[in-house]
């Protein structure tokens, strides 16, 4: 399994620097896997006071966003890394930019929960909004894992998932419009689902984008736009 060691450097300060940015982002990782959840369950169980916990949790992530993104700057002009270092602090920025875009997706779910209770439940999707809110949880918890210990391999098995996301969006949007077709008076409130599962389908995106900024960071791979056989490939050469 490869793994990433970062170079250790005559100021300690400059490693404990890298150290920071990465658990930064872990911290952040784990308040968007957190929204993501409650996101999904305010939605299931119309609960809008969760729903409301899950927007103002929003406010904190774009805050850190920023701040870390900062730190990056300050590093890049007062420490200008090279090499392992380099891609520390270029993926760290990557990944909290992937990070805010799913704090907003899920913000939009939650935005989907509230207007449900108000308007009353839909007449079907849920269960997929269950089944995919589970694959896209997992993915998330699976990426910010591979990040924490440099995993090349569970970045990569986290790209594979997605594909298996995108299959479930097809069938599920079948689905909900089989729902609009029986019963045309509910399309509004089917639109909600139709909505949040949409969501859940650009988290799982994203998440794809972090393994590959651990590829990147890992490999020195630059595996975006390509299949996932493709990276497979790259990362096997590189051996």
């Amino acid at each position: 399994m490869d793994k990433l060691h970062l170079d250790k450097h005559i100021s300690q300060q400059f490693d404990s620097e890298l150290e920071d940015l990465k658990s930064q982002v872990l911290e952040m990782g784990g308040m968007v896997e957190q929204q993501i959840i409650d996101a999904v369950e305010s939605l299931e169980s119309a609960d809008s006071k969760l729903a409301e916990k899950v927007m103002r949790i929003e406010d904190e992530i774009d805050l850190r966003e920023v701040a870390l993104d900062e730190a990056c700057m300050t590093v890049l002009a007062c420490r200008q890394p090279a090499a392992s270092d380099l891609r520390m602090v270029l993926t760290v920025t990557k990944m909290t930019r992937d990070l805010e875009r799913m704090g907003d997706e899920a913000q939009k779910i939650a935005k989907m929960a509230i207007s449900l209770t108000q308007d009353g439940a839909a007449p079907g999707g849920y269960e997929e909004v269950r089944h995919m809110g589970t694959q896209v949880q997992n993915m998330v918890h699976s990426v910010l894992d591979a990040f924490a210990r440099f995993d090349v391999e569970k970045a990569l098995n986290v790209a594979k998932a997605d594909k298996q996301v995108d299959r479930e969006y097809k069938s599920a949007m079948r689905e909900i419009v089989t729902y609009m077709m029986e019963d045309p008076r509910s399309i509004g409130r089917v639109m909600n689902i139709l909505w949040a599962l949409r969501s859940l389908e650009r988290i799982g995106d994203h998440t794809r984008n972090l393994a590959e900024h651990i590829i990147f960071l890992v490999k020195g791979l630059d595996v975006r736009h390509v299949t996932v056989s493709e990276i497979e490939r790259k990362i096997q050469k590189s051996q």
